[in-house]
């Protein structure tokens, strides 16, 4: 059965050309095409803003980059909006979509890890960062599982934290604040991330975020740890994309060169890992 990775491989990898000739001469023919609308996850905010400018500069073809949520994303795209590209931050809602059979099936195109990012009052290395977050008066931040995946890493975290002590899940499930990802979350104020400005903003603690974020947050923040998490607590975060089936040649070469060297080197520059 040909999914949309042998998609890529068949029609796009050994056709490139022939798409991106398609789009050209879709611009020749009608002055220009639509521009190619792309739902994308907020933690590829930075990553996915450069790529598309430099895609725009290099083909002249207009990336509409739209951010959020990856679970609030596929409510609106599955509400009937216009999204032509989908790149979330896990395989799920990608494969939700894809299940509707009107776009094709996920494919992997970066990586990621859950770290935590901590305030400067407060003292913790891999080794001792369970028993810091298992503290009573130690407030874990997290994102809102279902709505963002982030949410969804932290508390497949959690599971892995009662492995390790027992009662942990249960402490730590209680005790988490759902600080973002929500379709009522706070907004921070223009040019901050979330991730600085709420810990900077004394909201929380702890926050267990992507690895990526918490390193932008520090970066926004120096006053802000990044801590990784130890071997028995890690959990990875694979990011796919799909292309709907009804979208423009112009779509498929875009999400294609997402998974080309010079897109990819720009999300390692990130912190992201390779598919």
């Amino acid at each position: 059965m040909m999914n949309f990775k042998s998609t890529l491989i068949c029609s796009v990898q050994c056709g490139l050309v022939v798409l991106t000739c398609a789009a050209f001469a879709q611009t020749g023919a009608q002055g220009s095409v639509d521009p190619v609308q792309v739902y994308a996850a907020g933690s590829l905010r930075a990553p996915m803003t450069k790529i598309a400018s430099e895609y725009q500069e290099r083909t002249g073809l207009k990336i509409v980059l739209t951010f959020g949520a990856s679970g609030l994303l596929r409510e609106r795209i599955e509400k009937g909006e216009p999204a032509s590209v989908f790149a979330s931050a896990d395989i799920t809602h990608p494969q939700r979509v894809a299940d509707g059979g009107k776009w094709h099936a996920p494919v992997v195109f970066v990586r990621n890890a859950m770290c935590a990012l901590t305030g400067d009052k407060v003292f913790a290395e891999p080794s001792t960062l369970l028993s810091v977050m298992l503290k009573q008066e130690v407030r874990v931040g997290t994102s809102t599982p279902k709505s963002d995946p982030s949410g969804d890493y932290a508390w497949a975290l959690f599971a892995k934290a009662e492995a390790v002590e027992a009662g942990a899940f249960r402490t730590l499930d209680a005790k988490a604040l759902k600080l973002t990802g929500a379709a009522n979350s706070p907004q921070p104020p223009t040019g901050r991330t979330f991730y600085g400005w709420a810990m900077d903003e004394g909201q929380a603690d702890v926050f267990v975020t992507y690895c990526t974020n918490a390193v932008a947050a520090q970066a926004e923040v120096p006053r802000l740890k990044v801590v990784q998490m130890p071997s028995e607590l890690q959990v990875g975060a694979a990011y796919a994309l799909t292309v709907n089936k009804a979208a423009s040649p112009a779509a498929a070469a875009f999400a294609r060169a997402l998974l080309e060297p010079p897109a990819q080197a720009i999300f390692k520059q990130y912190g992201f890992g390779s598919p």
